[in-house]
């Protein structure tokens, strides 16, 4: 098992602190969860593991031979190769041994006849040999799994690298370092731009990696799935909490109430100590005063109490107006399809949306989720169906994509846009519960950054004070306590809520029905995220069971008939135990046959004829195995 071991490091841009005397210890065998505000120093502490900074005190130690992988969130892509070309460039050693291959073949048809023959056999079969070690015939098979988890199909694979949108260029990064099969994983925020599938498939992908990952990321389900520790970056330090991103979330909190308790109790007895040597120190008691006092300075030189306050952690106060109660249906769509050109989005889409109720959409990219939400505002016409809403209740719209901004127009100005009868000062103390202080209220929108832009987005959408929310991704761009902070305020909004997100925390949280969308059709689940995993998981399992028994059936049908048993589907299905064994003789020799044909000293002459020969070889040795998987399934079976 490999480790990095951190010792007692400090690191520092210039005279600014980022991490100071951080220790820590990680093993190849655990998946570490990295969490902390934007600029605590995740990414610097990826670094110095990565061995890309060196520390300015403290020492990092790598076991011998520990390979890493780092997933940067700004990947280098070569923008000359293709995407596949790109991601099988991790395989060049294979590639090279490939190339070898045929330079050897070309040599051997060319020397068929000459002393040098007898070498180059030996070679091709030396370099034929470390070609099938090192995954020869399966690399392929590994790229196109990689790939397609990733959302990439295969008319995408000879796409130039320069046109690809960030994103994307993210995704074959990540591509790449998950095909290297790294020892170590440091993957920065690797979710980003993946849609709800990809990120379930790179969840089950990791929860198989053989060896360690730190992840620093915003997906809190995946941290509660994966994660065996919580490593937390925070005021210069780290901190370790066992266990998934539930478990830190509640043992934080009794870590923060316990620090406050102490720092309360240790500043009263530190007062106390202080007061009784001001009253005792020059009377009788003097000689007892000094020595308390003496007791009370080595102890807080030695830190041995809690001297300054726990700070809370800076997050967006979000307070959504009370919104009159009122029952019925807010929205009815019926019938609903969507297609531009020959591409259809979906069809037959009917649903209803009652008062108070959080209605989630989710899916893959590209099923039309956005273009729903935007049908459901009438801001698109359908290709068919109807879209009903109750006229008397006002709606909150929060977009994808911040178009409407003006990005010219400062912080303070858009609030006061938004609510004319506010002062400067009122727009300001507002804008303070969203963490804009200072001359940030005067930063043009155009200059903020995401997650800043985002923050304006809700307070303006609050400012509104609308019956029905209708969101697109809210959570994009938020840092985890803004996340937290938006959740406990959608809780408690009386509203009806309408909100597409491929966050599943975010999901489990805040959502009463889930409606899923895919390319083959959309099903409503009751229930969050992990309700709907329950269902589709249970009626999985269904369906293999009642194959199962089926086949069981089957087999005892055919019994009583007097039948030997064979399997329900594959290419020998039909051949009778007896025939498989005349089928297993048979490849048995042709192999036999086909290896005798490599001796012949003329086949070398004629490249085609080998690379052909070597084909038939592969494939009597893929026939052979799949008949003698056959034969011990019936031999089981009898």
């Amino acid at each position: 098992m490999g480790s990095v071991v951190i010792q007692s490091v400090t690191r520092q841009y210039g005279t600014q602190v980022v991490l100071e005397d951080v220790s820590l210890e990680l093993q190849t065998g655990e998946t570490v969860g990295l969490v902390g505000a934007n600029g605590a120093g995740k990414t610097t502490l990826f670094r110095l593991i990565a061995g890309e900074l060196q520390p300015d005190l403290g020492t990092v130690t790598r076991s011998r031979g520990l390979e890493i992988g780092y997933l940067k969130q700004e990947p280098e892509i070569l923008p000359e190769r293709t995407v596949r070309d790109e991601v099988a460039s991790v395989f060049e050693p294979l590639l090279a041994l490939e190339r070898k291959l045929h330079v050897l073949s070309e040599q051997i048809a060319a020397h068929a006849e000459s002393d040098q023959l007898e070498d180059l056999l030996k070679q091709y079969e030396r370099v034929n040999a470390q070609f099938e070690a090192a995954g020869g015939h399966t690399f392929e098979t590994r790229l196109h799994e990689i790939l397609g988890g990733l959302g990439f199909p295969p008319e995408e694979y000879e796409t130039p690298t320069a046109v690809l949108s960030g994103g994307q260029k993210c995704r074959v990064a990540l591509a790449k370092l998950l095909l290297q099969d790294r020892e170590l994983l440091l993957l920065d925020e690797p979710t980003n731009h993946l849609d709800i599938d990809a990120v379930r498939w790179l969840e089950k992908f990791l929860a198989g990696h053989h060896g360690g990952a730190v992840i620093i990321s915003h997906d809190r389900y995946l941290l509660d799935r994966l994660c065996d520790r919580i490593v937390e970056v925070e005021r210069r330090k780290v901190y370790n909490y066992p266990g998934n991103y539930t478990n830190y979330v509640k043992t934080r909190k009794l870590r923060e109430l316990s620090l406050q308790r102490q720092y309360e109790k240790d500043q009263a007895f530190i007062a106390k100590e202080r007061e009784y040597y001001a009253r005792y120190h020059a009377a009788e008691r003097g000689k007892q005063a000094k020595g308390r006092l003496t007791r009370l300075e080595r102890g807080l030189r030695d830190g041995e109490f809690v001297t300054k306050a726990p700070t809370s952690r800076r997050t967006i106060h979000l307070r959504f107006e009370e919104v009159e109660a009122k029952g019925g249906v807010v929205l009815r769509a019926e019938d609903l399809a969507m297609a531009y050109g020959e591409k259809r989005l979906f069809e037959g889409l009917t649903f209803s949306v009652q008062a108070g109720e959080a209605f989630a959409i989710t899916g893959p990219n590209g099923t039309g989720k956005s273009t729903l939400l935007k049908i459901l505002l009438g801001q698109l016409q359908p290709v068919a169906g109807t879209v009903k809403y109750d006229s008397k209740r006002s709606i909150g719209y929060y977009a994808q994509e911040p178009a409407e901004l003006d990005p010219n127009r400062s912080v303070l100005d858009e609030i006061l846009a938004a609510r004319p009868d506010f002062t400067a000062q009122e727009a300001r103390s507002l804008l303070g519960r969203y963490l804009f202080t200072g001359d940030d209220v005067f930063k043009p929108l155009g200059k903020l950054s995401g997650g800043e832009q985002s923050r304006v987005r809700l307070a303006t959408l609050i400012l509104q004070a609308p019956e029905v929310l209708v969101l697109d991704e809210p959570t994009n761009h938020l840092d985890i306590p803004s996340r937290e902070a938006l959740e406990e305020q959608l809780l408690e909004f009386e509203g009806a809520i309408i909100v597409v997100s491929h966050d599943r925390y975010f999901l489990d949280r805040i959502a009463d029905r889930l409606m899923v969308m895919r390319r083959e059709g959309c099903r409503i689940f009751h229930g969050n995220y992990s309700d709907y995993i329950e269902t589709i998981e249970r009626e999985q399992a269904a369906a293999e069971r009642q194959a199962a028994e089926r086949a069981a059936a089957e087999r005892k049908a055919r019994r009583a008939n007097g039948s030997k048993p064979r399997r329900e589907r594959g290419p020998y299905d039909h051949l009778t135990f007896e025939e498989i064994e005349a089928e297993i003789i048979g490849r048995e020799t042709l192999l036999a046959e086909l290896s005798e044909q490599f001796g012949d000293p003329e086949l070398y002459k004629d490249v085609e004829a080998l690379n052909s020969l070597k084909a038939r070889m592969e494939q009597a040795r893929a026939e052979l195995a799949a008949l003698n998987a056959e034969w011990e399934q019936r031999a089981a079976e009898q």
